[in-house]
């Protein structure tokens, strides 16, 4: 990470602890209408983005959701005090019973390597799918490398859409932040586009 002070970026993560038993592998957009009838706001609010949930390895498709579980919704800062007014929220998301627990904020942080678990591509060509990155990150002015990783598929509307995960490097601090806060792609509810911190780039 560059040597750097804690971002005051537009936009926060605002953390909830999650309690449960399972939930499915492909919920995205169960999850995103559970908390769009929670917080009717999220749909309209474009920098607004629901990070995956981190779910016990396993090929079944129900996951076990650990103790360690959390939720991750990115708000532009402004929206945070809202969520973090609210604490003990039961939702159904896609039959199964999950609690959100005490929220806090994370700040987004300038680190020189970004990851996103997925972003969303008009189909499966990994070519066609990097030049519209290139093309989306050159209007935002954000240089560094780009290495696509694994592509996946989650249902939406009935249908599946294909994603990609791609990896940032080289950025610098201000274009760390930027694209954190902007996000590359549509579909920032179901998870895409949203990028995190990477120690490091020695994995891709």
């Amino acid at each position: 990470m560059n040597n750097v002070p804690p971002s005051l970026a537009p936009a926060v993560d605002v953390v909830f602890p999650l309690s449960g038993s399972t939930l499915a592998r492909d919920h995205a957009q169960a999850l995103q209408d559970a908390l769009s009838s929670q917080w009717p706001w999220l749909k309209s609010e474009a920098q607004a983005g629901i990070h995956a949930i981190k779910l016990v390895h396993g090929t079944q498709t129900q996951a076990m959701l650990s103790h360690r579980s959390k939720l991750l919704v990115r708000v532009p800062r402004q929206r945070a005090t809202e969520l973090l007014a609210t604490t003990g929220i039961d939702l159904s998301v896609a039959g199964q019973a999950v609690k959100l627990g005490t929220p806090h904020t994370r700040e987004l942080l300038p680190y020189a390597t970004l990851y996103a678990y997925k972003l969303a591509a008009a189909n499966a060509d990994e070519v066609a799918f990097m030049a519209e990155v290139t093309r989306e990150l050159t209007e935002l002015g954000i240089g560094g490398d780009r290495v696509c990783g694994m592509r996946q598929q989650l249902t939406y509307d009935g249908g599946v859409l294909d994603t990609f995960s791609l990896m940032l490097h080289g950025l610098a601090p201000e274009q760390s932040l930027r694209v954190q806060y902007k996000g590359i792609g549509p579909h920032r509810l179901l998870g895409c586009g949203i990028f995190i911190p990477h120690k490091s780039a020695d994995a891709v």
